[in-house]
């Protein structure tokens, strides 16, 4: 399913703009509905200043009845990732987020945005700042750890292996350009946030006692307070 209306070239090489060729973009589209399953609506960019990001949408069905977001540009950039970690093959990465069936993701209003445009603003990070971002990284809405909007208090974003939708982990190679890393952005609270600056990832992922969802969930349990589940 090829949803673009031109070729795209690895780097332009007088905008510095990474773009993934059109044989890429077929390639990562079958992989895409392989693991997610069927789509046919993108959130398209309209500006591209150093990477074409788009957002595949792929809809809630009878067996996965949640919104599946997933990039479809940021692994075109090769990240600038510790000479120590080479051997690990974390260059390239993309970017997946559940949101649930009545979850209206066309709106513009900040409140239903929040999600897309934490995938929009995480995935430039790379490029914009010359470095990675890889698995237990986080990334916070603002320096206040303010919420994203008024319906929700989670106010950063951890990144974790993305399941498929058998919930299964991806290995995706691309031909031209080797392993594609897989991200879900799982949104924390303030105090989740400085439980794991303070402990660690995992540290954090054990308090959820195995009751780890994918799916955004805004009134679900907080996991960060120190006595919780003491």
């Amino acid at each position: 399913m090829n949803l673009f209306n031109k070729p795209k070239k690895e780097q332009n090489s007088n905008s510095n703009i990474y773009l993934y060729t059109e044989k890429e973009l077929n390639q990562y589209e079958k992989y895409i509905m392989k693991q997610f399953g069927e789509y046919k609506e993108v959130f398209h960019e309209i500006y591209s200043p150093d990477i074409h990001l788009d957002i595949i949408i792929v809809p809630p069905t009878k067996n996965n009845d949640y919104y599946k977001l997933i990039t479809m540009g940021m692994g075109a950039y090769k990240m600038n990732v510790p000479p120590k970690l080479k051997q690990y093959e974390l260059e390239r990465a993309e970017l997946v987020l559940y949101l649930p069936a009545n979850w209206n993701i066309k709106s513009s209003k900040i409140e239903d945005y929040w999600p897309i445009e934490q995938l929009k603003t995480i995935a430039r990070l790379p490029i914009q700042n010359n470095t990675w971002l890889g698995y237990g990284h986080t990334i916070s809405a603002n320096d206040n750890n303010k919420p994203y909007a008024s319906n929700t208090k989670f106010c950063s974003m951890m990144l974790v292996s993305a399941p498929n939708k058998d919930f299964k982990q991806m290995n995706f190679q691309m031909k031209s350009k080797g392993k594609i890393n897989f991200y879900q952005l799982f949104p924390l609270y303030k105090e989740e946030l400085e439980y794991k600056q303070k402990y660690g990832t995992d540290a954090l992922l054990d308090r959820f006692n195995k009751d780890i969802i994918p799916i955004v969930n805004n009134k679900r349990e907080n996991h960060g307070i120190e006595d919780n589940n003491s």
